[in-house]
C-alpha cells in the first residue's frame, strides 16, 4: 500500500489558504503527516473546473478531507491506521 498524500488545493493571494497552510505546517510540527503537495488551482484546468473558487481544499490521496477551514479532527480520523480512507 502506498504511503498517503496530502493536497492543498490553493490559489495566490487567499487568505483563508494562506492561514489552512500555516496550520498545517504548525500541526505537522507536532504530529506526523504524510507530504503536503501544495498546488495552485489556477494552473490546472480540471482542479479549476472541480473547486473553482471553494478553495482551500485539502485533500488525502485525491478525497476532500475539508474545505475553507482545517478540520483537525476529522485529518486526524483518516490518518488513523485502519480507518477512513486506508480502511
Amino acid at each position: 500500500m502506498a504511503a498517503p498524500r496530502l493536497t492543498l488545493v490553493h490559489r495566490r493571494d487567499c487568505a483563508l489558504c494562506d492561514e489552512m497552510l500555516a496550520q498545517l505546517q504548525a500541526l505537522g510540527r507536532t504530529v506526523a503527516l504524510p507530504p503536503i503537495d501544495v498546488v495552485d488551482v489556477d494552473c490546472d484546468p480540471l482542479l479549476r473546473r472541480r473547486h473553482g473558487l471553494d478553495v482551500p481544499v485539502l485533500l488525502l490521496d485525491g478525497a476532500v478531507v475539508c474545505r475553507h477551514r482545517l478540520d483537525r479532527r476529522e485529518l486526524a480520523r483518516l490518518l488513523r491506521p485502519g480507518r477512513g480512507a486506508h480502511a
